[in-house]
């Protein structure tokens, strides 16, 4: 297979994916006004994700701090997945299932939206984060993929990308990401 074949395929799944994902469009616009609703209402959007989903998670908080398309007053945003020094500490004091959990003891509140990238639905790291949450009352929205895994319906608002490939599935959930980033700037100025 050539490079050209490789770029063709890949776009050709993309496109396929996206078409199979149109009837889950109201889903997305109801968790980018939640996110709306957060902000404004004087939260914060707490982000996590494992490898590449700490990628979309990061890159979800680093928007909302800085900017996505306009400029416009900062957002408070915060990823667990960004503090190299509290996940090694926290995973060397009390394992690695609590690296997100026990970050959200400390800095969420009721007020606050959690945001779960990932998948697979699997990683006990993100299934403590999603039970923290609960506990503490923080509304939760989870990206999932493949059959959602363990997480699958315990979020209070989730989407499951139909597809078993993990760069399918990120695609898509950083689609997601810049509707809810759009969203946000164009609700609460700057774009």
């Amino acid at each position: 297979m050539d490079i050209r074949s490789i770029v063709e395929a890949h776009y050709r799944e993309l496109r396929a994916l996206l078409e199979s994902c149109e009837k889950s469009v109201p889903l997305v616009a109801q968790m980018a006004e939640k996110v709306v609703a957060t902000l404004r209402a004087g939260g914060k959007i707490i982000t996590a994700g494992n490898g590449g989903s700490a990628a979309d998670a990061m890159h979800m908080t680093e928007e909302l701090l800085g900017r996505y398309k306009g400029n416009r007053r900062p957002l408070p945003a915060v990823c667990l997945a960004a503090d190299a020094s509290a996940l090694t500490c926290i995973a060397n004091d009390f394992g690695y299932e609590q690296v997100f959990a026990r970050q959200l003891e400390a800095l969420g509140r009721p007020e606050d939206l959690l945001i779960l990238f990932t998948t697979s639905g699997k990683s006990p790291n993100l299934l403590a984060a999603q039970e923290t949450a609960k506990r503490k009352k923080i509304f939760t929205i989870a990206l999932l993929g493949r059959d959602g895994g363990k997480l699958k319906g315990r979020a209070d608002l989730e989407w499951i990308v139909p597809h078993d490939q993990a760069a399918r599935i990120q695609e898509v959930h950083t689609w997601v990401m810049h509707v809810m980033l759009e969203a946000v700037e164009i609700e609460l100025g700057g774009s």
